[in-house]
């Protein structure tokens, strides 16, 4: 993607992190000649190899798996919190802008085979229930439920390149900056106060 060198985010830590607190992404390749994307969590983990992947999982009845081997790139976006910027908030004339973050990681994909399928579901519901009361665990579900599992094809992305952008008004001084910031908050929006809270923040921290 185009990213103007003001907004590129090369600092690995700060991906990382991203990606754990945004892995619902959506998986994007070349399926029957088409575009064709599917929104879904993957989940970035060390494979048996050692080395970083990203793990996830479709429906069979979701065609978009069938073109893996054929055509084994593909392209998975993730996206984080993101606001509209009003120029009001300028002490100057200027155009409204969007302040966003987003990783773009492109790689080679490869269908997992049975026993790699339960674990990568482990590794999935691991992370999401974490946080749960009572959390699910993948090795307590019973055979019978533990059949939905033929109804899915689980996959690994080698990661061949990332693509990072953190654009956060870095462009504005630091009186405008301020404003923005404090201007965000007072919409009492989520999404807004998600961006002036990593705004506040140095990245990487």
């Amino acid at each position: 993607m185009y990213i103007p060198d003001l907004y590129k985010n090369e600092n690995r830590e700060a991906i990382v992190d991203f990606l754990q607190k945004n892995s619902f992404g959506i998986l994007v390749n070349l399926t029957d000649g088409k575009l064709w994307a599917t929104h879904i969590p993957m989940v970035l983990v060390l494979n048996d190899a050692g080395e970083e992947v990203l793990q996830g999982h479709i429906s069979k009845e979701n065609p978009q798996w069938k073109s893996f081997e054929n055509d084994n790139k593909i392209l998975a976006i993730f996206s984080g919190p993101h606001a509209y910027i009003s120029s009001s908030w300028y002490d100057h004339e200027n155009v409204p802008t969007w302040n966003y973050s987003a990783v773009h990681i492109y790689g080679t994909v490869k269908i997992l085979e049975e026993s790699a399928v339960v674990q990568s579901l482990k590794t999935l519901v691991d992370k999401y229930e974490a946080a749960s009361e009572n959390p699910i665990r993948i090795e307590e579900l019973s055979k019978k439920t533990m059949l939905q599992v033929r109804g899915i094809v689980a996959f690994e992305i080698a990661i061949d390149q990332i693509q990072a952008v953190h654009k956060m008004s870095q462009n504005r001084d630091e009186k405008n900056f301020s404003n923005i910031i404090t201007e965000l908050e007072k919409t009492g929006k989520v999404a807004e106060a998600e961006v002036a809270k990593i705004m506040r923040c140095p990245l990487g921290h």
